[in-house]
């Protein structure tokens, strides 16, 4: 079974790409972020009276993006167990690294997955992290 995984429950993707794409067995996750489904907001960003981001909050950012996976998993019949590789991208790798273990840890107990995380200068839309996953689905998923 292959193709394209679309939901409601996670945020529009912000360019020409499904939520995930199942091939065979392997789910592959596009890069998700800490938009809010629904209204798109960036969870944790604050802004000034005229619209400007003035800070944020990595720890409501990284409690989105799970949930944000989480969704996506649900919406493609997955589950955190079947996780086998994330892929994190922080833009200021040693101020958040600890917190995002921390919050890792604490979403992700029990998931046996390999993990790479990347500190980088910038993402596509004012944001702190995005991960990136796959998954092994069971073969008669």
């Amino acid at each position: 079974m292959s193709g394209s995984i679309r939901t409601d429950a996670a945020p529009t993707p912000v360019g020409a790409y499904p939520h995930a794409r199942r091939v065979g067995n392997l789910l592959f996750l596009s890069g998700i972020g800490p938009r809010r489904p629904g209204d798109g907001h960036i969870a944790g960003n604050v802004h000034d009276d005229d619209g400007t981001l003035t800070g944020y909050d990595f720890e409501a950012q990284c409690r989105q993006v799970f949930a944000n996976v989480h969704a996506v998993l649900q919406a493609s019949g997955a589950t955190w167990g079947d996780l086998v590789d994330i892929t994190v991208f922080i833009t200021d790798l040693p101020r958040h690294f600890a917190t995002y273990n921390r919050l890792y840890a604490e979403h992700f107990a029990g998931v046996d997955a390999c993990r790479t995380t990347v500190g980088i200068s910038t993402l596509p839309t004012p944001i702190a992290i995005e991960l990136k996953c796959i998954a092994a689905l069971p073969a008669n998923a």
